[in-house]
């Protein structure tokens, strides 16, 4: 029995979900545990090419508003505010599942592939942009909200390839930080999920990344890597009241990966 029939986290909440681009998207998984869960939702597309895809989603969950939302575009950002306002007034949960760098920075050495581009690129959509969305909905977030987003280890640790992501997502975390101090007087909490490897669209520009998932399985505690759909049911369970202490954190769900030394021998 499926018991998300009978218990649901997030009946009678409202989320936002930004950077759904495929079936295998985190987004997706935690729309999808949000939607069995009982989220009213709003979904966002980058591009003209990915709407019909994002709608296909949107009919599926019964979701009424489908936006779109480049996040390096200040207008666009301020459009969605304007639409969430208008069609909700207020909502509960914001989440940011979004990442980007230029291929040629995601492959080789961080010294020799980054270039003031690049480095420019990548943290203004991989990281200011969850300040910028933070900033513009602020004011139709509900007491009690959930703002989140998805990190990864490399933010800590060298990861061959990651480059100039992991200084991006080092800065993402550090935001999080921040931003729960100002959200936390008005009771609303700002986490982030640090996921394992998994294989989205935004790691499909990660160089050998299919090597990267298979060693990661061999070194994770769990041995074998994780899925979106375990990503999206922390998701809801960081967004729900029963996680209504936490705020500021980097939850890792990755099989133990981070805490693995060396593969096994």
């Amino acid at each position: 029995m499926n018991t998300s029939q009978t218990f649901q986290l997030l009946k009678g909440k409202r989320a936002l979900i930004i950077g759904l681009a495929s079936k295998h998207s985190i987004a997706k998984g935690i729309a999808e545990a949000f939607h069995q869960h009982g989220a009213e939702l709003a979904l966002t597309y980058q591009s003209e090419k990915l709407k019909p895809r994002v709608e296909k989603f949107a009919e599926a969950w019964g979701a009424q508003l489908v936006l779109p939302c480049d996040v390096s575009c200040d207008q666009q950002i301020t459009n969605v505010a304007t639409a969430i306002k208008e069609h909700w007034g207020e909502f509960d949960i914001l989440i940011h599942s979004v990442g980007f760098a230029p291929t040629e920075a995601l492959d080789g050495t961080y010294l020799n592939n980054t270039t003031r581009e690049s480095f420019k690129i990548a943290h203004d959509i991989s990281s200011y942009s969850f300040t910028a969305l933070a900033s513009e909905l602020a004011p139709m977030i509900r007491p009690g909200g959930s703002l989140l987003t998805m990190s990864y280890h490399g933010s800590q640790q060298i990861i061959p390839n990651y480059n100039v992501m992991g200084l991006a997502k080092a800065s993402l975390e550090a935001s999080v930080r921040y931003l729960a101090n100002d959200f936390g007087p008005n009771n609303i909490r700002v986490n982030s999920i640090s996921a394992g490897p998994i294989k989205t669209l935004a790691a499909a520009g990660i160089k050998n990344f299919r090597k990267m998932l298979a060693d990661s399985a061999e070194v994770a505690p769990l041995r074998r890597g994780v899925t979106i759909e375990e990503v999206g049911n922390t998701a809801t369970f960081l967004c729900s009241e029963m996680a209504s202490g936490i705020t500021g954190e980097i939850i890792y769900v990755d099989g133990g990966l981070s805490k693995a030394g060396m593969a096994p021998v």
